[in-house]
């Protein structure tokens, strides 16, 4: 198996092929009875072994506990690995959250961000969502402030259209964009990815796996666990959506079990393909998923099978938007 190395961005940043996300093993897909920690440990640990080395958390997930889970996992090894950690949704004492893109509060996310981790640099540092109320120049400058510093590398932003990575970028090199991509959700190729080539930011692709229905393991809303965010909230497995959802990737289920390989592994493989500036980051809390994803890398896909994968899920017959909050993703 051999994972790999990819630029992100033109400033120096390198990271693995495909990266973990990491949220799942602290939030969202299920409840705290679901999670081990000590298989997600070791879920850490294995991926740099595998060399998986970019690891993409959140203050938010958790909230909170997920950096410090990252943090336990790579002590020791702080060399191994890159850290990408996000800002910007700030938990209330009610118990609501927000958005705050603030420069004092980028600066207190920071430090504290930091601690939880258990570093003294924070490889890759995304500003979560984009703060209607703040001018993304302002937040970017703040942490711009913060790679002055030296308790940042390289900067990022997620989910975040054309006009708002030309301001931030303006303002300090970004590295990397974040946005969900995968056969299921290619918005991002009309105008988002041919810009950040005519930049030179890399990008980042979230729930590559279409949060788990290019897998091959959903078949019904029961498949999935009780206090999993996707029974509740997200549109596309709703029982009117889920049904044509799965009839679509049964074609790539097909086309994988043509090729030899598991359904994840092709899907990951396609995003692969689609440019060398693109590292997907799958989410999972177990080994045995993580090295299944991890052999992605070592997948050749034809043009031929590009373009079978690019003909399978047509963008207008996927059912309902990818995310149940799209007020907060700009466009």
């Amino acid at each position: 198996m051999t994972v790999g190395r990819r630029p992100l961005g033109s400033q120096g940043l390198e990271v693995s092929s495909i990266g973990l996300g990491c949220m799942g093993m602290s939030d969202s897909y299920g409840t705290s009875a679901d999670r081990d920690e000590a298989e997600a440990i070791a879920t850490l640990q294995r991926a740099l072994d595998l060399g998986v080395t970019l690891l993409d958390t959140a203050d938010a997930y958790g909230p909170h506990t997920n950096e410090e889970l990252v943090g336990q996992a790579i002590a020791g090894r702080r060399g191994d690995c890159q850290i990408a950690t996000k800002f910007g949704f700030e938990r209330l004492a009610d118990g609501t959250q927000r958005i705050n893109g603030r420069p004092e509060y980028v600066r207190a996310a920071c430090d504290a961000s930091l601690r939880r981790l258990g570093v003294d640099v924070i490889d890759l540092y995304y500003q979560h969502r984009l703060d209607r109320t703040v001018p993304v120049t302002e937040t970017v400058g703040a942490m711009a402030e913060l790679v002055q510093a030296g308790k940042v590398r390289f900067l990022g932003i997620s989910e975040m259209g054309p006009e708002t990575i030309r301001a931030a970028h303006a303002v300090h090199p970004i590295s990397a964009i974040q946005s969900e991509y995968s056969l299921f959700a290619r918005d991002v190729e009309v105008e988002v990815l041919p810009l950040l080539r005519e930049l030179g930011i890399g990008f980042v692709a979230y729930s590559p796996l279409g949060r788990g229905l290019l897998t091959g393991s959903v078949h019904s809303v029961d498949d999935l666990p009780a206090g999993d965010v996707r029974r509740e909230r997200f549109p596309r497995f709703r029982d009117e959506n889920l049904a044509g959802n799965l009839a679509l990737d049964g074609h790539v289920v097909a086309i994988a079990a043509a090729k030899g390989v598991t359904p994840a592994q092709l899907a990951l493989a396609w995003v692969l393909h689609k440019g060398g500036d693109i590292v997907p980051i799958p989410g999972t809390k177990r080994r045995t998923r993580l090295q299944e994803n991890a052999a992605a890398a070592d997948i050749t896909l034809s043009a031929d099978e590009m373009a079978r994968l690019d003909a399978a899920i047509p963008a207008a017959e996927v059912r309902g938007v990818r995310h149940w909050d799209m007020a907060a993703i700009d466009t």
